[in-house]
């Protein structure tokens, strides 16, 4: 959810506002309705600290200290989170349906998707280690599962046990499927085996421009968490709203004073 949810209008905590009857949000989008989750966990959050300091804490760097401290707790890499972000009164739709690569991505949308924010072909494989934790609905992978060749047999076999060819769209799958609950680099190994859940996933190491990187992050993690500390950074200052831009949100889901 946290990485998705800062890559289209930047990291402004649009994506945490509801639809109202004037308004639409971004969460109805294809890639994140149904996919984005824990709203809940970032409300409690928002809570408490507005109890301790009113209007201090955007929902914006709740957000991007909830991604690191989530990966921190996991096993990966810790940073330094700049703070200071301010909260947008808007959400862009169809930016979200047009500009966050979908997981039938080839390798070539991947490249110019990520580019389009000012990220190399390097920091978008960075950046998608972020897939050693999380799950996928089947309707994301059941065309890698049932049509593609670029799959480990047993793996795909495995994965039709609860991604049948009809129904079950919502069965949830991890997307690292060794230890989906640790953030390591096994999520590259997967890919150099030909395990990547994700059609976008294995476009990374498909005889393709970023082969050579997923097989260095495979070899040696602490390469890995070196340059996704500096990427992560990067993304939670994209298009970040300052000074008297936007606002602080009091309740996350929605704009103050609607």
């Amino acid at each position: 959810m946290l990485l998705i949810s800062r890559f289209e209008q930047g990291c402004d905590g649009s994506v945490l506002l509801d639809d109202t009857e004037g308004f639409t949000g971004e969460k109805t989008a294809p890639p994140n309705v149904n996919s984005l989750r824990g709203f809940d966990v970032v409300d409690n959050i928002k809570s408490r600290l507005e109890e301790q300091c009113p209007g201090t804490v955007s929902c914006a760097d709740i957000l991007t200290i909830a991604a690191r401290d989530s990966i921190v707790t996991l096993g990966g890499p810790n940073w330094t989170v700049p703070l200071g972000r301010r909260d947008s009164t808007t959400a862009n739709l169809s930016g979200a349906n047009s500009d966050i690569p979908s997981p039938g991505s080839d390798l070539s949308v991947l490249i110019s998707a990520f580019a389009k924010k000012g990220f190399s072909a390097k920091e978008m494989v960075t950046l998608s280690g972020t897939h050693s934790i999380g799950r996928a609905r089947c309707v994301f992978f059941r065309a890698r599962i049932y049509n593609e060749d670029n799959i480990e047999p047993t793996f795909a076999t495995s994965l039709r046990r609860n991604c049948p060819r009809v129904g079950g769209d919502d069965n949830l799958a991890p997307l690292e499927p060794v230890d989906g609950d640790v953030f390591d680099n096994n999520y590259f190994k997967n890919l150099v085996s030909k395990k990547g859940l994700l059609h976008s996933d294995q476009q990374l190491f498909n005889n393709g421009s970023t082969d050579a990187q997923v097989k260095a992050y495979s070899l040696d993690s602490a390469s890995f968490f070196a340059d996704l500390a500096d990427a992560m950074v990067k993304m939670g200052n994209l298009s970040p709203l300052t000074g008297t831009d936007g606002q602080v949100r009091n309740n996350c889901r929605k704009v103050n004073g609607s």
